[in-house]
């Protein structure tokens, strides 16, 4: 048996989030482009070289980007939207920022780029991960050309430093289903036929620089596909075929079931397989796949950061189901942007834990452990028996599991998940209680985060600031923050979450059962990082976690302070959780710490409490078939936390930035008392969703999308609630910002609220919200 060893993609961002820093220099001017450049080559060198260090057969090219994978296909294939008005002369670097992030205020340029009033491309969750993607916009005018020559430089760049390059892509179906039809009536899978020539004369390009292998990705066949979509994979690989380049076709994240057949029939020299995910298709792929074409497996998982079981990997390459006359490629399941780069840097954990971990650079030397066992390579015994320790020792330690919340669990009753009354009942009790105005503003939770306050939180995480002088710190800003909001007239408030890292490590750090990394970060979209904690064990709430701080807000203020928290469902997805049990037990543990601070907060004297869930439709499964399960149990986790309280406490819960149109019957059995989405970048798209499902309870569309620097004006604002009055009557819809404003300054935020603000007055004023409910 031939094994080779290579990985689908590499964390892009760098060991200590180098690319993070030089792209936010670069926005703020201080870096230019050509540093920025220089940036990446260097990152890219370096990541090869791990690569190629582990022994990896050979280094993946063109996973690298700026912001978003998606966005560098957008110019690979030529297609940026023509409503930002790019002449083509314009840095490519300048036009692709654009899309991804708008531009800073009205009549302004970047780089030289004058495209005001243009909003970034919609952004969106990446099948089932917490990354967000830029989504394509297509219409029946869109046309496509090879454009952009990074993937080719990339190439020669990979050629020079003396390493076998293998290509990768995100292949043409994957891409068009990505997209947004931004014409009535048009299917952007029409555009398939301008496509696909442009793919083969990429593919052509590559073969003329001496690459072998292109790894084309089309994850969408582990989705249920109609049937259209089904067909057009076999003329579209058959036309990719004549290019002369072997393809390595991949999927992952989910199982490929009704289109496992298709997948090994496709012209392809080699077929991936998400082992981690779907274990079945490896078992069926060895069996089904044509013999002459090669079998990669992912056999180390690429989600999630638990050392992998070698021994059962081992188990199955030496069972007899492999021909030995087949070409066998092993690999991560998925690409490896997923986890954190290394964990030989944390060592502020106790060395038990960090043993049981394995981030991307451990993952590489978990395959090349895996190719010598296979080779023979008696090296590889050694690093075998230490792996079966390591993994004995976490399914013996007496921290993963505490007994008493095993029996609180057991001992739950059977209306734990519902509130006292009926949503009619409980908004007349709300309304009688906050005497609202139609139309009531609110933000979503975070307000921006100043150098000020990191500082101050690092200081006394270093243990350089008491206390007590932290304490004051925080409380100025809160101060500061609630004062703002009340010069800008918002309905309702918050205190900004100056105290808070991260909206689920801030809860997880205390809670019983999570454990914390110090470089542990995961890219989330452009320079937008993330570091996940680690549900290693049971979960609990030892104290109370937020009371003291919106106590505190509430006491600066006669108007509403939203205690805001994040819920069950998101803390789990946003971890990296524990793999010993099923995430259903987890989640139920989570809610009830949520649960316990909901009625600590009603107790304080906090009447609105908002409980986050932006990643309960990233959750969901991407077949069908099991999606039914999984929502049983996430609703019903959301639920746990929400029912403890009175019917007078108003509670929200806070989505964006995924699709929800198929699940809203699910996001209505919540019952949520209000719910705010994303809504701006898709002009109200998600909203007309909502009502025509007729949502019963009230709802806020985000009218500004607080990912772009860009200032809305007051009569974008006002166009976006005149949609959201067609749909929602006006007794039930809120204003609000698209998501938090922890990442934006505040000249920025305090411009933009204003104008909401304004725009929600004028609607008042002149009775068009009643006239939009009666046209």
């Amino acid at each position: 048996m031939m094994l080779r060893t290579h990985i689908l993609g590499f964390p892009r961002v760098g060991e200590n989030r180098e690319l993070k820093f030089a792209l936010e220099r670069h926005w703020r001017g201080e870096i230019s482009l050509d540093a920025l450049e220089a940036t990446g080559r260097e990152l890219r060198a370096r990541h090869w070289g791990l690569q190629r260090a582990a022994g990896l057969d050979f280094v993946t090219v063109g996973d690298f980007a700026f912001y978003d994978q998606v966005a560098n296909h957008i110019q690979l294939l030529g297609c940026e939207p023509a409503r930002f008005g790019f002449s083509g002369a314009e840095p490519e670097l300048s036009r692709y920022f654009i899309m991804a992030r708008g531009v800073a205020r009205e009549g302004a340029g970047v780089n030289g780029v004058d495209n005001a009033g243009h909003p970034a491309l919609e952004m969106t969750k990446w099948f089932d991960t917490n990354y967000h993607y830029l989504a394509p916009e297509f219409s029946a005018d869109t046309i496509f050309s090879l454009q952009s020559e990074r993937l080719f430089s990339e190439i020669e760049e990979a050629k020079r430093l003396g390493h076998t390059a293998k290509a990768t892509l995100i292949g043409p179906l994957t891409f068009l289903w990505l997209g947004k039809e931004k014409t009535a009536g048009f299917s952007r899978l029409s555009l398939l036929e301008k496509l696909l020539p442009v793919y083969r004369q990429i593919l052509a390009r590559l073969r003329v620089q001496g690459v072998t292998w292109v790894q084309i990705d089309e994850p969408i066949l582990g989705l249920d596909l109609p049937a259209q979509w089904q067909q057009e994979f076999g003329p579209a690989y058959h036309h990719l075929a004549s290019a002369g380049v072997k393809i390595l076709l991949a999927s992952y994240f989910s199982p490929l079931k009704d289109n496992f057949n298709l997948a090994c029939r496709l012209p392809v020299a080699g077929l991936h397989i998400d082992a981690a995910r779907a274990p079945e298709d490896a078992l069926f792929a060895a069996d089904w796949l044509p013999a002459h074409k090669v079998l990669s497996l992912g056999l180390i998982d690429g989600r999630n950061i638990w050392r992998a079981d070698l021994d059962r990997a081992l188990d199955f390459l030496r069972s007899g189901r492999l021909s030995p006359q087949r070409e066998i490629w092993l690999s991560a399941s998925c690409s490896l942007l997923h986890v954190p780069f290394s964990a030989t840097a944390e060592t502020g954990l106790d060395e038990e834990l960090r043993s049981w971990l394995s981030f991307a650079a451990e993952k590489l030397q978990e395959l090349q452990t895996l190719k010598r066992a296979m080779e023979g390579d008696a090296v590889a015994d050694a690093l075998l028996a230490e792996s079966r320790k390591i993994l004995e020792s976490r399914q013996a330690s007496r921290r993963v599991h505490a007994p008493e919340v095993g029996e609180r669990l057991a001992a739950l009753p059977d209306d734990i998940d519902r509130r006292p009354s009926p949503f009619p009942q409980r908004r007349l009790a709300q309304g009688a209680r906050f005497k609202l105005p139609r139309l009531p503003t609110t933000t979503i939770g975070s307000f921006p985060q100043t150098a000020a306050i990191r500082a101050a939180r690092a200081a006394f995480r270093r243990g350089e600031m008491p206390l007590a002088d932290y304490t004051e710190a925080m409380r100025n800003e809160i101060a500061k923050t609630v004062a703002a909001q009340e010069k800008l007239g918002l309905d309702v408030l918050v205190h900004g979450e100056a105290e808070r890292n991260d909206m689920v490590e801030y809860f997880g750090e205390q809670l019983a059962g999570f454990a914390f990394t110090s470089n542990g970060w995961v890219q989330s979209y452009g320079s937008r990082c993330v570091k996940p904690p680690i549900i290693y064990g049971d979960v609990s709430r030892p104290r109370p976690m937020t009371v003291d701080w919106s106590r505190y807000a509430q006491s600066l203020t006669q108007k509403p302070m939203k205690g805001m928290l994040t819920g069950p469902i998101t803390i789990l997805q946003w971890s990296f959780a524990r793999d010993d049990q099923p995430r259903a037990v987890t989640a139920e543990q989570i809610a009830l710490a949520i649960r316990d601070e909901v009625i600590d907060l009603e107790r304080a004297g906090i009447g609105i409490i908002q409980i986050d869930e932006p990643a309960i439709r990233e959750g969901l499964p991407l077949r069908r078939a099991a999606q039914g399960e999984y929502l049983a149990w996430a609703t019903r986790a959301f639920r746990i936390a929400a029912s403890g309280v009175r019917d007078e406490t108003q509670i929200h819960t806070h989505m964006c930035y995924s699709e929800f149109n198929d699940i809203l019957p699910e996001i209505a059995s919540m019952d949520a008392d209000v719910i705010t989405i994303e809504t701006s970048r898709s002009d109200m798209e998600l909203l007309r969703a909502f009502g025509a499902f007729h949502y019963p309870n009230e709802i806020g569309p985000g009218v500004y999308d607080i990912h772009s620097p860009r200032v809305p004006s007051v009569e974008e604002i006002e166009n976006l609630l005149v949609k959201a009055l067609e749909v929602i009557p006006v007794e039930r819809l809120w204003v609000n910002p698209d998501c938090g404003l922890k990442t934006r300054n505040w000249p920025e935020t305090k411009a933009a609220l204003a104008h909401m603000v304004e725009a929600t007055r004028h609607l008042r004023a002149t009775g068009t919200a009643a006239q939009a409910q009666n046209p």
